[in-house]
């Protein structure tokens, strides 16, 4: 007998209850109702306008795995959400694609679709409307990073800084930044071809036009923006056939004087797994940092989400929050969305008693600075292996599993490239990639693995 929509979720629901904590799963599963599945697709209502990113950014390696689980490979999942509580007029739809969430609709708008038999006619560019200037706290960390954004927005037909390359540590406003460029540049003149992607829709788009023989297709849309915005521009590497499409297509918009603009999580002198003829394009024009927020910038970041979500934060809980939340924007957004639904379900005011145990959920990963050599002996000690063990080529099994999770932490805990932690362990790049991709796969579906990682990780926070 073939489940419904409703059992199938109720199913997926007790995996996820399984693998996370009560209140998680209370405060950000439980209110989830399944709107339907049909022809691969699952939609999903939430009951707010906080739950897709937060979603996205802290159990999409959760969700992923229990969908494919329950509901078969392939499946696509959709969210849905009013924008006005009851107000079914603002209802928006969104694409999760694991990371990252991008809007669909807000009433049925059509995505950009290069593959359609007139490639040339008005599409969505995908752009956020809350990723505007207005919106965007300016601080000693994103400073100069604003300035030549605005300038670009300002005046399109100046290509100084062509292309512009954002870079900087996760969740310091790198997204809503070039977003705002696009936004400003739309503004001011609403037949530009703006288009904002994500480098791993820009990959899954290139797949698809080469599997249905449409590259010709593909080059022509993407050969046509104005303004090409490609976010998370890291998430190229180790795939050359994609790396030399979207080299042919910076060649030709730069050419023609369109302006390009990429974020990555780290300077183009630091990427590894790309080709140097690409590398060499992304230094042509401006590259920009963004730091970790100051203690000013993050307090303005508070109140500006506080007043933009109609929410009364006592001057305390924002004081507090900004000295104790330090790593990045997202974070404190995060910390925000989360005393929301937590003051939701318990039905009281925001106030410091409720801000401290979410604050220090937040930051209870990251009370000390965490190296390479802490993380391989911190594993050595969990599993009773010698540390030297995993410098050898030795393939017992094991010993191999020790090794990926000390390349998997070092890339999470200690930020290492990718190379560098190769390198560190006289092992191929590619062999990294797999190993972190390895451990984070089976995170979301193994128990005792997610207990072991926790584990040595506290042991590296003690």
């Amino acid at each position: 007998m073939q489940l419904s929509h409703q059992e199938l979720w109720a199913k997926a629901l007790g995996i996820i209850k399984d693998n996370i904590d009560v209140q998680q799963y209370k405060t950000w599963f439980e209110p989830i109702k399944s709107m339907g599945f049909e022809d691969g697709v699952l939609r999903l209502f939430l009951p707010s306008t906080f739950f897709p990113e937060q979603l996205e950014e802290k159990y999409a390696d959760l969700i992923g795995p229990v969908i494919k689980k329950v509901y078969g490979p392939g499946v696509q999942l959709f969210y849905s959400y009013l924008q006005v509580d009851g107000a079914k007029e603002t209802g928006v739809e969104v694409r999760a694609s694991g990371q990252s969430v991008a809007i669909v609709n807000d009433r049925m708008a059509a995505p950009a679709n290069p593959f359609v038999d007139q490639p040339l006619k008005s599409f969505d560019s995908q752009l956020n409307p809350k990723y505007n200037f207005e919106n965007y706290c300016t601080g000693t960390s994103n400073n100069i990073a604003r300035t030549i954004a605005e300038s670009i927005a300002n005046d399109p037909s100046n290509k100084t800084f062509n292309p512009l390359f954002v870079f900087g540590p996760v969740g310091v406003g790198k997204t809503h930044l070039i977003q705002a460029v696009g936004i400003r540049v739309k503004e001011r003149n609403p037949q530009a071809r703006v288009l904002y992607v994500t480098a791993r829709f820009f990959q899954s788009q290139f797949t698809a036009a080469n599997h249905k023989g449409q590259i010709n297709n593909f080059f022509h849309f993407y050969q046509s923006i104005d303004t090409l915005i490609i976010d998370d521009v890291q998430d190229l590497a180790g795939k050359p056939e994609t790396q030399n499409t979207f080299f042919h297509i910076f060649n030709q918009l730069h050419q023609n004087n369109r302006q390009i603009i990429l974020s990555s999580d780290c300077a183009p002198s630091e990427m590894d797994g790309f080709e140097s003829r690409l590398l060499s394009r992304f230094k042509w024009g401006a590259s920009v940092a963004l730091d970790k927020p100051d203690y000013d910038l993050r307090r303005r970041v508070l109140i500006k989400n506080a007043e933009q979500d109609g929410l009364n934060l006592p001057e305390d809980v924002i004081d507090y929050i900004a000295e104790n939340v330090t790593d990045s924007i997202r974070e404190l957004v995060g910390v925000v969305a989360s005393l929301v639904a937590q003051a939701t379900v318990l039905n009281c005011d925001i106030n410091l008693e409720l801000a401290r145990p979410v604050v220090a959920h937040a930051i209870r990963m990251r009370r000390s600075q965490v190296n390479f050599e802490m993380i391989t002996q911190a594993v050595a000690a969990y599993f009773k292996i010698n540390p030297d063990l995993f410098f050898t080529s030795t393939r017992k099994r094991e010993i191999s599993d020790a090794r990926q999770i000390v390349m998997y932490l070092a890339k999470k805990l200690a930020g290492m490239s990718l190379k560098n932690i190769g390198n560190k362990l006289g092992r191929t790049h590619a062999t990294v990639i797999y190993a972190c991709r390895s451990i984070d796969d089976r995170l979301s579906i193994d128990a005792e693995l997610r207990n072991q990682i926790e584990e040595i990780r506290a042991t590296l926070n003690s």
